[in-house]
């Protein structure tokens, strides 16, 4: 194991000793000088979770966020020197971490906040012109295999609980979660337009739909499986949505199985 494998993993295990050969520069005790930098270390990563979870913060309390949160940061160091990309885990770590069991629906808020986070980071990809879009959709015989390709912030969260009534009533000064049903469950749209983040409440069907065409399936496909969760999808509703926000940036128009041209 090398020198620096030693220090990393010493650096977030508090059991561990202070590693060998380190010197302080006043001759002062480097095992507290050591004690000083873990401390600070773990306590930066804490801060990091909670500026990319503040709404799971809120739901939970401070205590109990940053109390868990130490416990991820300790099993979960970051793998990457990019700290953007730190947290990823952390919902599924949620879902495993007991004392959060009391509070079902933490973990999807993560997810939820999570997404906003990639969305916001997400490449920069021109959408295609409305005029575009239009001109192949005005082919009916081409619709049935049109693959299209969907703007990398955009994202389906699709949960047993009211995962966006939760995100939203934490957006204003007063949540008002006495107004909330947690158990109810919601579907979320979350897309960059711009340069600002948005969570789209939609129905579960036309998230079923959203999936299957960020998963290049045709829309006939796509379609098929949103009528299979709700009859009554519509389909010219959810192109509406599509065009609203601006998400398609490229079309491959084919047959009716799915060829391209």
């Amino acid at each position: 194991m090398s020198e620096q494998t030693v220090f990393a993993s010493a650096l977030l295990d508090p059991a561990q000793p202070c590693p060998d050969g380190l010197r302080a520069w006043n001759g002062s005790d480097p095992n507290q000088r050591f004690a000083v930098y873990r401390n600070n270390i773990v306590v930066s990563l804490i801060d990091a979770l909670a500026a990319t979870f503040p709404v799971c913060q809120q739901l939970v309390g401070e205590a109990f966020f940053r109390a868990m949160a130490r416990v991820f940061v300790v099993a979960q160091p970051p793998r990457s020197q990019i700290l953007t990309f730190y947290g990823r885990e952390f919902p599924a770590f949620i879902d495993t971490f007991s004392p959060a069991s009391s509070v079902p629906y933490l973990a999807d808020v993560a997810r939820l906040e999570r997404l906003r986070l990639d969305a916001f980071h997400s490449a920069d990809v021109e959408p295609l012109g409305t005029e575009d879009i239009t001109g192949v959709l005005s082919a009916p015989p081409r619709l049935p295999g049109l693959r299209m390709d969907i703007h990398p912030s955009v994202a389906v969260l699709q949960s047993r609980f009211a995962v966006f009534s939760l995100w939203a009533a934490h957006q204003q000064a007063d949540p008002g979660l006495a107004r909330v049903d947690p158990l109810q469950p919601e579907t979320v749209l979350v897309l960059r337009s711009g340069l600002e983040v948005q969570c789209i409440d939609i129905a579960e069907a036309t998230g079923v739909f959203m999936d299957r065409l960020i998963q290049k399936e045709t829309l006939s496909q796509a379609e098929q499986d949103a009528k299979a969760c709700e009859p009554g999808f519509d389909l010219v509703a959810a192109l509406t949505l599509l065009l609203r926000w601006q998400i398609i940036t490229s079309l491959y128009p084919g047959d009716e199985h799915g060829q391209l041209d």
